[in-house]
Parts: C-alpha cells; structure tokens; sequence
C-alpha cells in the first residue's frame, strides 16, 4: 500500500475518536442475507473464510441462525443445523451470536407444545446462541411465554419483536397505527425484553415513519430499541438514517455482498455517513473492505445461479402495493410457474389483501405470509364462481381454530365457519394460549425416531420436522444412500459453467464429433438446458447397465432462470392419471411433497374423506376422495416430491 494511500485511510480507520453515542449495528449476511438472496441456500463452508475477520468488525451481534436456516440446512444442503452454530462459535469468539426464534412456531411452521419449545431454547442456548430475536407472526404475546422462560433461565439475552405491517400506504388507519406500536412496546417491557425490535420484513416502514415511531418509542422505554428492515422498497437506507436520527440504538445490515435487493441495507455506506459524527460507529472500513473482497472472490460466484436477475432494478416497488415480503413472492412465482399458471400472477395479487381481510389481517410474515399467499394461490386457481375457499390448507384451519393466536382483527365468520367445518379439534375456535391445548411432544417424537436419532439434537430436529428431519437423520448416520437435497457447488464448477455459456452465447455448444453417429437407443431422454435466458433440447442415451425407470409427468417447464426456492426433483413413484385403470385415481392438484397418508390400501373411504396430505410450498393440504369406494393403490411414499397430476391413490 503506497504512503498516499496510507494517508488516505488512516481517517477511515477504527483509531478515530469515539463517539458520544454510537451507533450498534448487528450483521445479517450469515443468516437473513443469503436467506434473502439465494433461498438460505448459504453452506457452513462459505462462512468461514470470513468469519475470522467478522469477529474483529465490532458488531453488536452477528445473526448465524433461526429463521429458514434450520429447515434449509437438513432438507437441501446435507448440514446437521446445531452443527453450524458449534463450528461457527470455534471461528467467531468475541462477538455474540443471534438468531431469528418464531415463538412458539421454533423454526418451523405450526406452534409445538411447551416441552419441545423449552427443549429447543435449552439446547440452542448450550450450542451457542447469545441473543434471541423472538417474534410472533400475529403480535401475540402468549406465544412468547414458554420460549422467554428459557430464554432468562438460560442467561440470554431476549429481545422482543413487534412485526411493522400496515393496512394503508403509510403508518396510521385503525389497525396499525402508532398507539398499536407503542402498546406492543409496553407489553415487552413487561415481559422483560432486554431489546425491542421493529421487524419490517418486507421494506414498508418510510423513512419519517420510522423517525416518528423510533421516537415515540423512545419516549415509552429506556429499552434499547433494534430496527430490521428489507431494501425490497428501496427505503431502507433512508429509513435506518432517519430513525438513527431519532434515536435509534441498534441497527440491521448485510456486508453489500449479501445486501439489497431483497436484503438489507449495506453496512460500509452507513459507516461512511456516520463517521465523525456523534453517532459513528468506530468500525474500520479497511476491515469491512477486506471481508466483502473474500466474499467477491471465494463465495458469491457459487451462488450466482441462484441470485434473481431476471430484471435490471434492485427494487421492487410493488411492494408497497401488495406488501408481499420478498420471500413469499418468490414461493407465488414458483408455486404459480409450477402449475403452468403464471400469467395469473395479476389474480393472485388482487385476490391477496381480501383473503388477508378475511383472516384477520394478520402480518406477512412467515408462517402468516405463507398460509395467506398459498391460500390466496388456491383461491385463484380452484375456487368457482359459486364457491370461494374450495381448497382450505390446514394451516389456515388452524388459524381459524385459534392455533396461531388472535388476530388484529375478527376473522371473516363464514370463512371460520367453513374452514372449522369437520376440524377434528372441533368445530369452535379457542381463546386460550395455542400451547395450552397442544400434546407433549418430545417424548412421543423419541419413541418414533427410535435409534436413529442418536441426541437431543437430533431428536429436536425429528420433532420440529419429523418427514424431511427423518430423511436427513436416516442419511446423517448412514442407514440409507439417498442424499437429501442439492449438491454443492465448487468454484470449479463455477469456471466450467461459465465457460459453457460462453460457448452458448458463441453458438459452439454442439461440436460434431470427428466419428460416426451411433443409433440412438429406446433409452434415450430429453432434456431442456437453460442458459442465460435461452434453452437447448439436449438428447442423452445412457451407455453400459441402465435400467429404464418409468418417470413421473412433468410440472409445467421451468423458467429460464433457477428458481430461488426449487424442490428436489420429483420421483417416480406416481404415474399418469391416463395409465391408471380398475379405479378412480386421486392425482395431485399442484406439484409437492407427501407428508403421509391417512389411509391404508383396502379401507372404505365416502366421497370427500381425507386421503393424503400433501405440502406444497411448506403448507398442508387433505386431498380428499373423488369418490365412495375402496382404496385400491396408494402410488407414493412420506417424503417423495410429486409433479401436478401424479396419481397419488386409486379408489375403486
């Protein structure tokens, strides 16, 4: 480095003078940022050539966990989730580690009974988890009760989120206005919140909103108070200066790497701005520098795949229209494009806000964006025009039930009275804490798992997951050869990629081979390769032993570009509704993965009895009987992913 630049950077460095009130900044590459960004497809591997370096930036804390990590992690990226934390605490020594908690939900999609919530909390505590970032999707505080004992027995810090949503373009109406806001802060204080987090997840918070609400907060607690927002609205940025202007104590980013977009704000712009200021955050931007160059080079090439560069803008301002987080549009997209109806798209965005109206207007966020935005989904595609609803996911007839908690506001009586029509808890919501009706769990999840599980741990995992957890758990320990998920991606793989579009984009990627053609066999297949927005229909006939496998019927073509959150490809266990015979078959209305049956093969079953419960993008559905009859085939098993129109079952 020359003397003239040594000059220059010595007034960007850590040995300036310290502020009077600095600003706290926690990192979210680690978790939110690539969960953001490439479907939390983020490996262990490719944290650690940077997770030395990030120890020494100063952060208040860095997210490494929670959220759809845990999910993520055992279904696609073949990685024991309790791993990660206990090899990231050997790299990240003197800065705490934070994680996304669901409340009652954990890391997965439905509220668990009491003795998993505190199991969960325990032993994430013991691996290494210093903050919790607790939030409930509904704002509902009972769901915190369990997990924030285990939090404070455990010694850790909890900090309390309320979920930022609106109903009208900006902060105010009856519903989410700042009196809401301030009343959620209170009731945090109450509980002992050690911080209280405005969660924006989808980037609505404008910038002199957040200076009125940090402020009012601020005049309500002496709590520190944390704001998270997304750059999907492209107001982030101007958000997190103008509530640090209020006041704000702690604030969200990403290293830019990993930030906007969908993401969040950068961190080395919001440095630069503060310095020498009385809210400079001492952090030396040498250092940040040094961390993104890593990034650059050694790890974000092998996700580039995965990255959305479908359009040239990185924002998105129909966000502020239909408030749909980044990450649940992406689930509409795929959802939609799998069942070859994406041009209903416009549908699906009309259809949202009445559909979120009739449930109570809860907040979108995960689970709640979920069940509203696959609900809003089926509503598009099966409903008539002499009935609504006619597909009801069972996450939406728990909501309905009560099982999530209250609502903002009543949820539309006819919708709850035909969601709860046969709900086999009973056909009247609950008022009580979700939690309080629910079963133990974790000793019911042991027995099941039996000796596969071989800990706590992994018990855990069974319970939160128990189809996708077994699966992971059964190849973990080697009781079966099929690898979960996707294969990793090496920068080798990275240059020959590369190197084939370029080839594509030159028009040399068929060269013909100085030798005669052979014969094509019956074996032969076709394939579409998609590169760079354009296709290639590629023929492959397998040479030496093959064994011919008869495949299921494909779901509608996949987009030019990857899908961010694609399913592992579909198996062979189901075939065409046209091939079936001696029966009626039950095919699947969308592409998903079988979570199980409800039936067995020779049962009577009536016109409409559930059959089979199908997840499709993480929501359930009871796929009922066409017809009266006897079950005469179930084609599938728990666990197989199936195209739309696989035939699942036959009654005859």
């Amino acid at each position: 480095m020359s003397d003239q630049v040594k000059m220059t950077t010595m007034n960007y460095a850590a040995d300036r003078p310290a502020a009077e009130n600095p600003l706290k900044i926690q990192d979210l590459s680690l978790r939110d940022g690539h969960q953001s960004l490439f479907a939390t497809r983020g490996r262990t591997e490719d944290m650690l050539p940077v997770a030395e370096q990030m120890d020494e930036i100063g952060y208040w804390a860095i997210e490494t966990w929670g959220g759809a990590t845990f999910d993520t992690m055992h279904r696609y990226l073949q990685e024991d989730p309790w791993e990660r934390l206990r090899v990231l605490k050997k790299y990240i020594k003197k800065t705490p580690f934070s994680m996304l908690l669901r409340a009652q939900n954990l890391v997965g999609y439905r509220n668990y009974a009491d003795d998993l919530a505190t199991a969960f909390v325990e032993r994430a505590a013991e691996n290494g988890m210093d903050v919790f970032r607790t939030f409930d999707a509904l704002n509902d505080y009972r769901n915190f009760e369990t997990v924030v004992k285990g939090i404070k027995k455990a010694g850790k810090h909890f900090q309390g989120c309320i979920c930022y949503t609106m109903t009208e373009p900006r902060l105010g109406g009856d519903v989410y206005n700042l009196d809401y806001y301030v009343q959620k802060a209170k009731a945090l204080d109450d509980m002992g919140a050690d911080s209280i987090c405005i969660k924006d997840m989808a980037g609505l918070i404008a910038p002199y909103d957040a200076y009125n609400l940090v402020k009012a907060l601020k005049a309500q607690t002496k709590t520190p108070i944390h704001l998270h927002s997304h750059y999907t609205s492209g107001m982030a940025s101007m958000s997190m200066l103008k509530a640090i202007e209020a006041g704000v104590d702690i604030i969200d980013t990403c290293v830019s790497p990993y930030a906007l977009r969908t993401s969040h704000p950068a961190i080395e712009p919001i440095v630069m701005a503060l310095l020498g200021t009385n809210r400079d955050t001492g952090f030396d931007i040498r250092k940040l520098a040094a961390v993104n160059e890593i990034l650059e080079r050694e790890v974000m090439p092998k996700y580039k795949h995965l990255l959305d560069t479908s359009k040239m803008s990185v924002i998105d301002i129909n966000v502020l229209l239909h408030q749909t987080p980044g990450g649940m549009l992406s689930n509409l997209v795929n959802q939609l494009r799998e069942m070859d109806a994406l041009d209903r798209i416009d549908e699906v965005f009309k259809e949202l806000p009445r559909v979120r109206k009739d449930l109570g207007q809860v907040p979108l966020v995960t689970p709640t964006s979920q069940i509203v935005g696959i609900q809003t989904v089926n509503n598009v595609l099966f409903d008539t025009p002499d009935e609504r609803y006619k597909m009801i996911t069972a996450q939406v007839k728990d909501l309905c039930f009560g099982l999530y908690g209250k609502t903002a506001t009543p949820i539309n009586p006819d919708v709850q009275k035909k969601a709860l029509k046969g709900y086999a808890r009973g056909e009247n919501p609950i008022t009580v804490r979700p939690a309080e009706i629910l079963e133990p769990e974790l000793e019911k999840a042991k027995k099941e798992i039996g000796d596969v599980a071989k800990d706590i741990d992994d018990i855990i995992t069974y319970a939160i997951f128990p189809t996708t957890g077994k699966k992971f758990l059964e190849w973990k320990y080697g009781k079966t050869k099929d690898m979960p998920g996707d294969k990793p991606v090496s920068l080798d793989d990275v240059k020959n990629m590369d190197a084939l579009i370029a080839k594509a984009k030159a028009g040399k990627v068929m060269e013909i081979p100085d030798k005669p053609i052979p014969e094509k066999s019956e074996n032969i297949r076709t394939f579409n390769v998609f590169v760079d927005g354009e296709y290639f229909s590629v023929d492959v006939d397998p040479t030496g032993d093959f064994q011919p496998v008869a495949m299921a019927p494909r779901a509608a073509a996949p987009a030019a570009k990857p899908a961010a959150a694609a399913a592992p490809a579909a198996k062979p266990a189901a075939a065409p509704a046209a091939a079936v015979e001696g029966g009626t078959p039950l095919t699947a209305p969308m592409p998903g993965m079988i979570i199980k049956y409800l039936v067995e093969v020779g049962a009577t079953v009536k016109a409409g009895d559930p059959v089979v419960v199908l997840e499709a993008m993480k929501m359930e559905n009871n796929l009922s009987a066409p017809v009266d009859g006897t079950v005469k085939a179930l084609t599938c098993g728990a666990g197989d992913t199936v195209a739309k129109d696989a035939v699942l079952a036959v009654i005859g």
